[in-house]
């Protein structure tokens, strides 16, 4: 009786670790040979780390110069080809992917080529700020259109493509949610219009003369795990007070709100989201006025620590955009 031969497999340890300045939301970076920017990486050591999350701490020090403080996991990321190339027959690499908060810039990382870079540069199409991205109806939209078209009756998704085009990019009076940041990353791959669909071979990519220009594209599937680690903050702001991971110890409401701004991808109405942080008791005025603002002093808060026992759920729970 013969044997089978299983495929070895390796545990890698990837962290998006977010940080905010100049009310940008900025992701941790590392350059690779190829020179395509890829999230911090580094091997899991069962000897020398008791758990994942003191190993991911522990390389993220020794790489970066970063002792990270809020830390959570994302996921685990394990699709075949993920880190493999052409003629590969090592193990296979599979990832447990980490969220990480830190109030760290530039300045402070050890010389190894990391660097912060604005998260949007990957994710163009999250940033609604301003007005709703221009990507969208000029590349996204016409090229998800015609591939939601060519859909064929055998299709076993419980949604059609038409739909799901619809409701992850708010068309046709859907709202957009700012949470389905994953599921956009996964229509845009599935319908091969992101060069990370023509690295790994899906024919819808192959099939392409040529790919709109959406996005910085990542390492590995390093893209989609930014997504997962957006949607996920995001979606935390609502019910835990997350935010102030990312603030100094005192801020002014108007940083608060410019840096929920910055992770929502959204703009928010100066009075409406005072009225909210008001109602939501998650700060208290320290009795200091900021003469670092431009122009009046403004008054200086932070973070109520008692909200964490006074309800389970202490979060920002915005209102859809529309």
């Amino acid at each position: 009786m013969s044997e089978t031969l299983l495929t070895p497999i390796e545990i890698g340890l990837t962290a998006a670790i977010v940080a905010i300045e100049d009310h940008e939301p900025l992701i941790l970076t590392a350059r690779g040979s190829d020179g395509l920017a890829g999230l911090p990486f580094g091997p899991f050591d069962a000897l020398s780390h008791r758990t994942f999350e003191i190993g991911l701490r522990a390389w993220v020090e020794e790489q970066a110069g970063l002792r990270l403080g809020y830390v959570e996991q994302l996921y685990t990321f394990g699709d075949r080809g993920r880190h493999a190339e052409a003629g590969d027959t090592g193990a296979h690499m599979v990832s447990i992917g980490y969220l990480a908060l830190t109030r760290a810039v530039d300045g402070e990382l050890a010389a190894t080529g990391a660097s912060f870079e604005p998260w949007y540069r990957f994710l163009p199409w999250e940033d609604w700020r301003e007005e709703p991205p221009a990507i969208i109806a000029r590349d996204i939209i016409p090229a998800l259109t015609i591939w939601a078209e060519q859909e064929t009756p055998e299709t076993t998704r419980a949604l059609p493509r038409r739909d799901r085009v619809r409701f992850y990019f708010g068309l046709d009076g859907a709202p957009w949610d700012e949470e389905r940041v994953l599921d956009r990353y996964e229509l845009l791959y599935e319908a091969g219009l992101i060069e990370e669909a023509r690295r790994d071979g899906r024919p819808a990519a192959l099939a392409r003369k040529a790919l709109p220009a959406l996005g910085t594209s990542m390492r590995f599937d390093h893209r989609r795990i930014l997504a997962t680690a957006i949607a996920r903050l995001r979606a935390k702001l609502k019910y835990r007070p997350v935010v102030f991971e990312l603030l100094p110890a005192e801020f002014t409401l108007t940083e608060l709100q410019h840096t929920v701004e910055a992770i929502s991808g959204r703009h928010l109405h100066k009075q409406n989201f005072r009225r909210l942080v008001e109602t939501e008791a998650l700060v208290e005025p320290t009795g200091v006025m900021s003469t670092q603002t431009g122009g009046r002093p403004a008054a200086l808060y932070r973070f109520r620590r008692d909200v964490l026992q006074e309800r389970p759920a202490p979060g920002l729970r915005m209102r859809s955009r529309r």
